[in-house]
């Protein structure tokens, strides 16, 4: 068996200072046992002691400031602090024993300070609260299963909501491959990230790996930064290893960061537009676009992106001078950001010489757009165009209607998981026509918002089938306020959701979301290119990840008739919510696995080594949209299309396997990198456009052949449509249309 490095070894020894059972370092009875046993006053500093922290701890804070420590345990990092004029600290830690232990403790000597029983991946305050979190080894002890970084990810995903603009999450960790890997991706786009190594010297219970410091501050949103590093000559010689393999991370990160700074992208400060770089911003210059965040550190507790846009002159007289338009995190405000603005404006829609369009993302989660406007009201203001009337009537709205010619939305259910976030499922109805009703499904994380959408009506499914294709659907709104979202339970007596004999029916053989349509289209096109089959009776092997409210893979079943599909999904709640809700059924050829799906596809990938190649999967799709701002991405999750990722995919695919995903960006640097990294792993590889050319849909081949030319895949449209000729359904056409948009990617 090959020697283990040194540098690998747990910063202290497992089998002297934890007990023999400990194993589970997320587990909090195991924690309560270790404090029980060992007793709060019998502590040690696992990383690094006060004396070689306090300079580098005092260059970032400010006696002022708030700061939390969350999984305190019973260091003395937070007492030593408080000595040292740090007054205004909250400790967190799932421990009630060392909370409790702590508490008592400091009391008396140190009153100001607060301790609280909570779990640091669903901490309780407010959204842009904290000035700084020092964290000491919490995040490596969340990440102590390289395999399972779900709750590293839900962490950091707290500690980008708490902190104000401006503010810093200081981390010491012991810089393993797989927590950097983390940290990194975690804090691109709108963080300032330098890495310092902390020099110490061994002692009792001090790691014996060398602590390093990583500081990520909260800046502007559209920033992407080099990460700086700082190392001693000591460090460099005495940890060489250790050092080496941080060295090489950056190195790997650094050259990402440069790739999406390349890009055109420009996006304008207040003070930047104070400075005419794009003109006076006093006066209104018709037909002038401007990307631009808004928020300052020490001013505001968020920053926001947005657009501002003066109106042509053609549509006067205007209502307002300036109106301000809070979109939530949707793809309505990218298609709007992209290339709809101009035609949205020209048609009256706004009624105001200048329009400022402010998207919530999911830096914003659990905020409303009023919180928002009252914080950034001071950047607002001074983007109020002169002689535009003595009064300036700001009009502002949080819905996404305006745009997505939604007349009105009922919340048919809500619900909250540490997963996930927050849930929604409502039904909307869209204008025209009046009576034409959805079922959605929303994430609050995500960056997309609404997932997928089914149609729904109280007439049997056979006649609203048709009804869908004419648009022609009757139901009763004749209690909803326009405009107004209303919450109710769809299972709750007397609800509007229900009829009389139950449950609204929803249509499960129309697809009514474009880019699941966009998947069919090349899941068809080029299953009938390949001539795709299995040895699994004939059946293709198809596996979806991320279920969402379930209506692909329902569709897929229903229609098309030689798939066995398996869908991976993390949450077990949103399978609940897509079985209770949206009708989600399955059966012998259709099931669930609630499971990570990046040790799924590990699982799928390493059965031909175990001599077993029929799990393989000739059909992939990746259905997930993602959770993090920062990652410069809408869809997918960033973590999908990091290089580790794309070759376990490929690896996982049968020889004619087939990837498919749904790339969302507003950066056109960002969707540079993406495509670079998926051609560092396939060769084959095809996109199209959906929605006006905001959602961006790409095929790849794991068959490492000569892409298809332009002739033939107009040959295999031409197949296509004519095997889908006697198939009279709204699918069939649109797949037929969106086949023939496919093309090699560039």
């Amino acid at each position: 068996m090959e020697e283990q490095q040194p540098a690998k070894q747990n910063c202290i020894d497992i089998s002297t200072e934890l007990p023999i059972a400990f194993g589970n370092f997320t587990d909090q009875e195991n924690w309560d046992f270790f404090f029980d046993a060992r007793g709060v006053d019998d502590f040690f500093e696992w990383y690094a002691d006060w004396p070689q922290l306090r300079t580098l701890l005092r260059s970032h804070l400010s006696e002022e400031q708030s700061i939390l420590v969350p999984a305190c345990g019973n260091s003395r990092l937070s007492e030593h602090l408080y000595d040292d004029g740090f007054t205004n600290i909250t400790n967190v830690d799932f421990s009630k024993v060392v909370i409790s232990a702590m508490l008592r403790r400091n009391v008396e000597q140190r009153p100001a300070m607060k301790w609280r029983v909570m779990d640091m991946t669903d901490m309780q305050f407010e959204n842009g609260t904290i000035d700084a979190i020092v964290d000491k080894g919490g995040l490596d002890a969340l990440m102590e299963s390289e395999l399972d970084s779900r709750s590293g990810i839900l962490y950091l995903s707290e500690v980008k909501r708490l902190l104000k603009a401006g503010g810093k999450y200081i981390c010491l960790t012991l810089a393993e491959p797989h927590v950097l890997g983390l940290l990194f991706r975690k804090f691109r786009f709108g963080w300032n990230v330098n890495l310092c190594a902390i020099a110490q010297k061994p002692s009792s219970g001090t790691a014996k790996q060398l602590t390093f410091m990583l500081v990520a501050e909260k800046c502007i949103l559209t920033v992407v930064s080099q990460i700086i590093p700082y190392m001693d000559e000591y460090s460099v010689e005495s940890h060489g290893y250790q050092v080496q393999e941080v060295f090489e991370a950056l190195e790997r990160e650094n050259t990402v960061r440069a790739e999406y700074s390349t890009g055109t992208d420009i996006w304008c400060s207040l003070d930047d537009l104070k400075l005419a770089v794009k003109g006076d911003i006093n006066e209104l210059e018709p037909g002038r676009l401007v990307k631009l965040f808004l928020g300052e550190p020490g001013v505001s507790r968020f920053f926001c992106t947005g657009v501002l846009f003066d109106a042509p002159l053609d549509l006067e007289p205007f209502s307002c001078g300036l109106r301000v338009i809070f979109f939530r995190k949707s793809q309505s405000y990218q298609k709007n950001l992209a290339n709809e603005l101009l035609e949205w404006l020209r048609c009256g829609t706004s009624e105001a010489a200048r329009l400022l369009m402010i998207v919530l993302d999911s830096s914003h989660s659990n905020v409303t757009w009023v919180e928002i406007l009252t914080d950034i009201s001071y950047f607002v203001y001074q983007l109020a165009p002169v002689g535009t009337g003595d009064v300036i009537h700001i009009a502002a709205t949080s819905e996404d209607d305006l745009v997505d010619e939604i007349n009105e939305r009922k919340i048919v259910h809500q619900v909250t998981t540490a997963l996930t976030g927050t849930i929604y499922v409502e039904d909307v109805m869209y204008d025209p026509p009046e009576d034409l009703i959805f079922r959605r499904l929303c994430f609050e994380r995500t960056e997309s918002w609404v997932h997928s959408e089914v149609p729904l009506s109280r007439e049997g499914p056979n006649d609203f089938f048709g009804q869908v294709e004419d648009k022609k659907v009757s139901a009763d709104f004749t209690n909803w306020k326009k405009g107004n979202t209303q919450k109710f339970d769809s299972h709750s007596s007397g609800s509007d959701s229900e009829s009389s004999s139950g449950q609204p029916n929803l249509e499960h053989n129309f697809l009514a979301t474009v880019h699941h349509q966009g998947f069919i289209a090349g899941l068809l096109l080029f299953s009938l290119h390949s001539e795709r089959t299995s040895s699994a009776g004939g059946l293709v092997k198809t596996v979806i990840i991320g279920l969402g409210s379930g209506t692909l893979p329902t569709f897929m079943r229903n229609c098309l008739h030689n798939l066995v599909i398996e869908v991976v999904e993390l949450d077990p709640v949103v399978l609940n919510v897509a079985s209770e809700y949206f009708g989600f059924i399955e059966d012998e050829l259709l099931k669930v696995h609630i499971t990570d799906a990046t040790k799924f596809l590990r699982e799928r990938a390493n059965s031909e080594e175990e001599g077993d190649d029929s799990f393989k999967v000739d059909v992939l799709i990746l259905d997930a949209d993602s959770s993090d701002s920062s990652s410069g991405l809408i869809s997918p999750e960033a973590d999908f299309v990091e290089e580790s990722f794309l070759l376990t995919v490929k690896d996982s695919l049968s020889d004619r396997g087939l990837f498919i995903f749904k790339l969302v960006t507003k950066f056109s640097s960002v969707r540079g990198v993406v495509y670079s990294t998926l051609k560092r792993v396939f060769s084959n590889l095809y996109h199209f456009y959906v929605d006006r050319d905001s959602i961006e849909i790409i095929f790849a081949l794991k068959k490492e052949s000569p892409r298809m030319s332009e002739n033939e895949l107009a040959e295999v449209c031409d197949e296509l449509s004519r095997s889908l000729k006697y198939i009279k359904t709204t699918w069939a056409r649109g797949v037929k249309v969106d086949s023939r948009l496919i093309n090699p990617l560039p």
